[in-house]
């Protein structure tokens, strides 16, 4: 591997120097400048990123910490802060933890402060507390997509009205003429989905009718849980006309499952998510969902971050995205008449 020393002496400059053109700082003579790219293409020198992290105590890095990249939002999260961060100079590192709270503190202790200058959190299972200790150590931790924005962390984080999500759903299905509605609840009772579902509920109260809690299933959030639980429901209550899921990949298992049982969707039974993955938007039907600001959410996200690491931000703070927004498509119509 080519040194910087040996692009120096190519060039016949100092080693500052060449570090000086690199890093565009400092007073070099626009011949001197020149002779050092030159050296630098000749010799094929690439920059050793971990020992300027080292040197300069600071990375020119963030991290990315996810629950899980097979999780389709997540790579188009990941894809838009990378954007974004490319866009300010950094690179990220995706940290995908298997929702295994040991892997995501792994990370936090080898990365976060060396091979990055701070960490975006989504969903890593990790205490506020655990992640505190991190932010005291001088690598700034930001939560995305915080689910609650009438209950601000104790750290920094982009927040989505998913009770807002959850109630635009609910509102959806109420709209065209649904009573009789299942729900599927991609977490445990209480979980990171409980916002969707209590707009949901929420939804129904406003419209007088309340929503039978037998009706509900806490479960995974995967296209397999969703389909499982869709065949119960469904089993147990036929007369169901509609589904609302907390999130995609469970509205996707349902429709799934509904063909699978010799129905139609929407003609026999309308389905709704929430999020407006991509998976949603191929889908056949396509998937009426509550669309919530992704790429958005992953550049405030971003920007955030750099404003914490840059001190121009105080801690802790919270910056809300734009409205959850309802994208109509094929998998809901109006009940049909008795």
């Amino acid at each position: 591997m080519t040194t910087l020393s040996e692009v120096a002496r190519l060039a016949g400059v100092t080693s500052a120097t060449v570090s000086n053109v690199l890093r565009q700082r400092g007073k070099v003579g626009e011949q001197t400048r020149q002779r050092v790219l030159a050296a630098v293409e000749e010799l094929g020198y690439r920059p050793h990123l971990t020992a300027r992290a080292l040197a300069e105590g600071r990375a020119p890095t963030l991290a990315l910490m996810v629950s899980s990249i097979a999780n389709p939002f997540y790579p188009e999260f990941a894809l838009a802060a990378e954007r974004a961060a490319r866009a300010h100079g950094r690179f990220l590192i995706v940290c995908n933890t298997n929702d295994d709270p040991e892997t995501g503190r792994a990370y936090l202790d080898q990365i976060a402060g060396t091979l990055s200058d701070g960490v975006l959190i989504m969903n890593a299972n990790l205490s506020i507390d655990e992640l505190k200790k991190t932010e005291q150590r001088g690598a700034p931790v930001v939560l995305c997509m915080w689910e609650k924005p009438d209950a601000p962390p104790e750290l920094p984080c982009i927040a989505v009205d998913f009770h807002q999500a959850g109630a635009v759903a609910g509102r959806h299905l109420l709209a065209l003429g649904h009573r009789h509605i299942g729900a599927l609840v991609g977490s445990k009772k209480g979980g990171i989905h409980a916002e969707r579902y209590r707009g949901y509920i929420d939804a129904c109260a406003e419209a007088g009718i309340r929503h039978p809690q037998n009706r509900t299933r806490f479960i995974a959030d995967t296209v397999e849980a969703g389909y499982q639980a869709t065949r119960e429901l469904l089993a147990a209550f036929p007369q169901l006309t509609a589904i609302f899921a907390s999130n995609d990949l469970p509205a996707l298992g349902a429709m799934n499952a509904i063909a699978d049982m010799g129905l139609n969707v929407p003609h026999d039974i309308s389905v709704i998510g929430i999020t407006d993955i991509q998976w949603a938007r191929v889908s056949r039907p396509a998937l009426t969902t509550v669309a919530v600001p992704t790429a958005g959410a992953a550049e405030m996200a971003i920007e955030l971050l750099l404003s914490l690491i840059n001190r121009s931000s105080p801690s802790p703070t919270m910056r809300v995205t734009a409205t959850p927004q309802l994208v109509e498509r094929a998998s809901t119509a109006a009940v049909r008449s008795a």
